[in-house]
């Protein structure tokens, strides 16, 4: 699943945080919704709603308080039906020097209020940043139709699903397979065919900004990661006048989001799987995959043609071919994780037991209940909801023209989703991102989800912004999640004083 969640350069001389240049829409909550919507109050609550609750614990116990506020469904029609959005806030510890309200995002699309925890306590294998808490009211909203926000639900099998999102297709009969699996699981959201427009990330962007509104902020800062620095862009480019201190991490291109969004990142992907094949060539003595990056990639292509011609059998777990392409991929370079994935690795071309992650992974493939927990088509929702789907056969097509240049991952990245065959379109064009105000983005040159192009295509529609690249990393998502100070210097110092670095800047990871 190619969603970034936590589970996901000394900073020189200081910028004026002008907002020369901004854009804002004339839509604004505050102008435009009626009172009951304006005036209500958030009613904060213990974050804690059960037994099994493990997020609501993790809250309570970092101090923190959750309410929920109503927002319209679709902003056109503001005195229409309204649902429901929560949100978590943990105050200040040091109110004498409180710099304002940060909105902590962390990706996917997903729930977020956990954002108030990662800040706290680290994500997983990473490191918290206890300044930010000292200084920043902190808040995590659970975006619309995700979490303890009205979710949606459309009843999607977790393996029909993963099945068409993870699948690469090897052959005109496998595609066609797949846009039966799209159709089937499109029909299944044509009940909810009345809310489907209204999931664009537009109207998350409205929802934050009346989340501003009742928290008593005429400025909010903003921390993003993944999915959630196109969010952080599409709020900066309609609530320009209400930004304050913005930190975008991994930071998609801004054209990307919506049923296309992973056709650019194959070359990402493959650049990804090399490094973590030079990797394991060094410690071919454990692994025995092969002694250099070509040794080992030629493995990895023996295993698909093996595959090509007989499934192979983990277990109880059958593996076709258009499926290898998805166990390939990789969100972490570091050395468990790619341990994990030599491992995993070598089972597939012996034919041995999975590793206990991978069988947890390929049990998913099979299994026939609904977790939404996983969010699956609210999440495809919103790509529906952001941009329309090109015809189908343009899919096929695109695979086709791309087999020589992407042979592996190509038909994975450009594949369609049930975006192509949904039962609503998009209520309103996306934005186009055009601004010069001031942000931080950081991201790694070697992101295999947020391809450094699409990095450089956001730095530059956020032409007041500066960026700092991690060099010689192949991981998605970098603040907080690993070993490099310089990232750490640089988003502290702005988001603490306001000093933006006085240059893009490329910067190297701590040494181990």
């Amino acid at each position: 699943m190619r969603k970034f969640r936590s589970g996901h350069c000394a900073a020189a001389a200081a910028l004026t945080l002008s907002l020369a240049g901004c854009t804002s829409a004339p839509d604004e909550p505050a102008a435009a919704l009626p009172s009951r919507l304006q005036d209500q109050s958030i009613i904060w609550h213990d974050c804690r709603t059960g037994a099994a609750d493990e997020v609501g614990d993790r809250l309570a116990a970092a101090g923190a308080q959750c309410g929920e506020f109503r927002a319209p469904l679709n902003y056109a029609d503001p005195a229409g039906q309204t649902i429901t959005i929560a949100v978590a806030r943990r105050a200040a510890t040091d109110s004498a020097h409180r710099l304002g309200t940060l909105l902590v995002q962390t990706g996917g699309p997903g729930p977020s209020r956990d954002g108030v925890t990662m800040i706290l306590d680290g994500p997983d294998g990473g490191h918290p940043a206890p300044a930010l808490a000292q200084r920043y009211d902190l808040v995590g909203m659970d975006p619309r139709f995700f979490g303890a926000s009205s979710p949606l639900e459309c009843g999607w099998p977790t393996g029909t699903y993963l099945g068409l999102a993870q699948s690469a297709p090897t052959s005109r009969a496998d595609f066609d397979r797949g846009v039966g699996t799209a159709r089937e699981l499109a029909g299944r959201c044509a009940p909810n065919r009345a809310l489907l427009p209204h999931a664009s990330t537009r109207n998350v962007a409205r929802d934050t900004d009346l989340l501003r509104i009742l928290l008593g902020e005429q400025k909010m800062s903003y921390l993003g990661w993944s999915w959630s620095t196109y969010l952080g862009a599409v709020y900066m480019q309609m609530f320009g006048d209400h930004v304050d201190r913005v930190v975008l991490d991994s930071a998609l291109d801004p054209r990307a989001p919506g049923p296309d969004l992973t056709r650019d990142t194959a070359p990402a992907d493959a650049a990804a799987l090399a490094d973590w094949a030079r990797w394991a060539a060094d410690r071919d003595a454990e692994f025995g995959l092969g002694t250099t990056e070509d040794a080992v990639l030629s493995t990895v292509d023996d295993i698909v043609r093996m595959a090509a011609t007989d499934p192979i059998t983990l277990g109880a777990h059958t593996i076709t071919a258009d499926l290898i392409p998805g166990l390939l991929l990789t969100v972490d370079d570091s050395a468990a994780s790619y341990a994990e994935l030599s491992r995993q690795v070598r089972a597939l071309r012996d034919g041995t037991e999975p590793t206990p992650a991978m069988a947890d992974k390929l049990a998913l493939y099979t299994d026939t209940s609904t977790v939404p927990e996983f969010g699956f088509s609210a999440t495809v929702a919103n790509q529906c909801a952001d941009r329309p789907a090109r015809p189908i056969e343009a899919y096929f097509t695109d695979i086709q023209n791309h087999r020589d240049t992407e042979p592996l991952f190509g038909p994975l990245a450009r594949h369609l989703t049930p975006c192509a065959v949904w039962p609503a379109t998009p209520a309103e064009p996306a934005t186009e991102i055009g601004n010069r105000i001031p942000a931080l983005l950081v991201g790694a040159t070697g992101d295999p989800v947020a391809p450094v192009a699409g990095q450089r295509a956001m730095r530059q529609a956020l032409s007041g912004s500066r960026s700092i690249a991690l060099a010689g990393a192949f991981r998605h998502g970098v603040y907080l999640f690993d070993a490099a100070g310089c990232v750490d210097v640089a988003v502290e110092q702005y988001l603490l004083n306001g000093a933006l670095p006085a240059e893009d800047a490329t910067c190297q990871r701590d040494p181990s």
